[in-house]
Order: C-alpha cells, then sequence, then structure tokens
C-alpha cells in the first residue's frame, strides 16, 4: 500500500487513514489503516477472539464462531440505524486465517448481497499496522454514495474504538 508510507508519520500519531474504491452500483468499498502500538502477536492474539468483537464494533451486537478448523464458520448480528430506519443485519462468514499476518472474512450467506473483508496485519516502527478493507452490498437498494460516506464516518471510529479496546485505553 504505497499510500500509507507518505502518511506513516500521521498513522504513528494516531490517526485513521481510509482510501474508498469503487464496488458496485450499490455497495462500497474502503480500506482503514492504523497504527497499534503492540507487538503483533498481541494485536493477533486478540482479533482471532471472534466474541470479543462486540466490544470494537459498536454496532455488532453478536458474534460467534459456530466451528473451528482450517476454515472457521463465524455469526454475527449487527444493529444499524441508517436514514432514521434501524434494522438489524446478520451474516455467516467463512474465516480463513494466515497466522499472524492476515484474515480472510467471505459471507456464506446473511443479509447482504455480497461482504467480503480483509485484516492485514504488518509490522510498523515498533508496534504493528493493522488495515481493514471491508467490501460490501447491502440488500436495500441505497446509492453506493450513501453507503460509501456511512462507510466513511463509521469505519474510523470503529477503528478508534478498536484501537482502545485493544491497547487497554480507557
Amino acid at each position: 500500500m504505497p499510500w500509507i508510507q507518505e502518511k506513516q508519520s500521521s498513522l504513528m500519531q494516531g490517526e485513521i487513514l481510509l482510501q474508498t474504491q469503487s464496488h458496485t452500483a450499490w455497495g462500497g468499498s474502503v480500506t482503514a489503516c492504523m497504527y497499534l502500538p503492540l507487538l503483533r502477536s498481541q494485536v493477533w492474539q486478540q482479533l482471532t477472539d471472534y466474541p470479543r468483537w462486540v466490544q470494537y464494533f459498536p454496532d455488532i451486537t453478536r458474534s460467534e464462531v459456530l466451528s473451528q478448523g482450517e476454515v472457521k464458520r463465524l455469526y454475527q448480528v449487527a444493529e444499524k440505524t441508517f436514514l432514521f430506519l434501524t434494522t438489524q443485519v446478520e451474516i455467516y462468514l467463512d474465516v480463513v486465517e494466515l497466522l499472524g499476518q492476515q484474515i480472510q472474512f467471505r459471507m456464506q450467506k446473511g443479509t447482504f448481497v455480497d461482504f467480503t473483508a480483509m485484516l492485514d496485519l504488518t509490522d510498523l516502527g515498533n508496534g504493528t499496522l493493522l488495515a481493514y478493507q471491508v467490501k460490501a452490498t447491502p440488500n436495500i437498494p441505497i446509492p453506493s454514495m450513501f453507503i460509501q460516506q456511512a462507510m466513511n464516518f463509521e469505519l474510523p471510529a470503529n477503528m478508534r474504538k478498536m484501537r482502545q479496546v485493544l491497547c487497554k485505553v480507557k
């Protein structure tokens, strides 16, 4: 990710960097990056504790591992308010882990047309660079411009909350 190299000092000072890409007519794609002053192994151990994701993302109300193995199966429920409408979404995910480096999430079924996400961890200074990429198309036809605006607004707040929980900062 070359766009990260030029903003490394901003990352180290706590900034969340975003890059938005087009995805589908009704969906969005965004990558958010943040620096964590923790060793990659410490970050990995916490991120792969999937029931704990309810602490990282306030919209997630349930996160449960349904099966273990080379490909894990995860069930998540989230509550979302969008344009004065509160809706509950659920998703069944296949999760593939590349030990200490990457976690891939792929929707098997759920209340999305499509959903994929990927977490990449790399060493940066005395800590870890976490890059979180999400591509999603809701099953409600909302123009992608609004979806991407929502992602750009909410993902940095979610990432800051994740950092707070991971680093045990109050």
